[in-house]
């Protein structure tokens, strides 16, 4: 570990070149990334550190990142399985900063595999018998994708203009002021979710693919089908699996096989032409392509992006 901080510190922004009267904050994704730029506003210099596209569940952590994690005013991480990688780093050096895990923020759901679902144990996968629902009711520990749920997300948002304004007293007012305007504009979004599925006939989805969305699922009472667990690693679900989520697409006439951002959603397309039904994409906003972050996109942009394709396919 010494070595990688020797040989990366050419690497990293000079210290002497940040801005004295800013925070620096690091985030391991992008919903942390989005809400403490938003709190922290003309204040803080907030850093994504996932680079985009990259999937979170397979990422390995540059020297560079390391160096950036040790020396930033805040740093900002998941806490689930997927950040595992965050606690070597943790275990490894000295921060100069604080750290906050978005699930210490909100309550946690236990993460499940349900009827037809590849299942997996201790977020590992493991080959089962397919000659029964494959996992049915099986809990795999507590589900880390806790920005899902609109209110979470707000409350999240809160959590982080709280910690920024006790490490900057004399701007307290201002982080505080920023937070409660952006959770406001998340909580406004969750009222338009919750009337879109007051008025839907039916809230059963298929994602032909890993399901993430277990807190929006349990905030809107959303029944849901799916190929793989939200941590799984798995890519390529058994015949009885991809033969089960069709059989519940034209059983219960559902329109739309979903799947999830930066998939290749072979699978949702299969089970789509299978069943003479569309696809779409949910984005989960866990990450965001280079182009989405540098149009500016933000948690409320992608979230009301979903809200027009459910409007569209559900």
């Amino acid at each position: 570990m010494a070595m990688l901080l020797a040989l990366s510190a050419c690497g990293q922004r000079p210290a002497e070149d940040r801005d004295p009267d800013k925070l620096t904050v690091v985030a391991t994704v992008f919903p942390a990334y989005d809400f403490a730029r938003a709190a922290g506003g003309d204040l803080a210099e907030v850093q994504l550190l996932l680079p985009p596209g990259t999937e979170s569940h397979s990422y390995e952590p540059t020297p560079a990142d390391i160096l950036a994690v040790q020396d930033c005013d805040l740093f900002l991480y998941l806490g689930g399985e997927s950040d595992t990688w965050v606690e070597t780093i943790l275990e490894s050096v000295d921060l100069r900063g604080e750290s906050l895990r978005m699930v210490d923020c909100v309550p946690l759901l236990e993460e499940e595999t349900v009827e037809g679902m590849e299942s997996y144990e201790d977020g590992h996968d493991h080959e089962h018998d397919h000659s029964e629902a494959p996992g049915l009711g099986e809990v795999v520990g507590y589900d880390e994708h806790v920005w899902t749920s609109p209110q979470n997300a707000a409350a999240i948002t809160r959590a982080i203009g709280d910690t920024l304004a006790a490490l900057d007293p004399a701007n307290a007012g201002t982080y505080a002021a920023n937070a409660e305007d952006y959770a406001a504009r998340i909580e406004k979004l969750d009222q338009e979710f919750a009337d879109f599925f007051a008025g839907a006939g039916d809230r059963t989805i298929v994602f032909g693919d890993r399901f993430p969305l277990r807190y929006f699922a349990e905030e809107f009472d959303i029944d849901y089908y799916a190929a793989f667990p939200g941590c799984s690693t798995q890519t390529e679900p058994s015949a009885a699996t991809i033969a089960f989520l069709t059989d519940k697409v034209r059983q219960e006439h559902i329109p739309t096989v979903w799947y999830i951002e930066f998939s290749n959603h072979l699978v949702a397309d299969s089970i789509a032409e299978s069943a003479g039904v569309r696809t779409a994409m949910f984005h989960t906003c866990h990450n965001v392509s280079a182009a989405d972050l540098e149009a500016g996109a933000t948690y409320v942009s992608l979230m009301e992006q979903n809200l027009e394709t459910l409007r569209e396919y559900l």
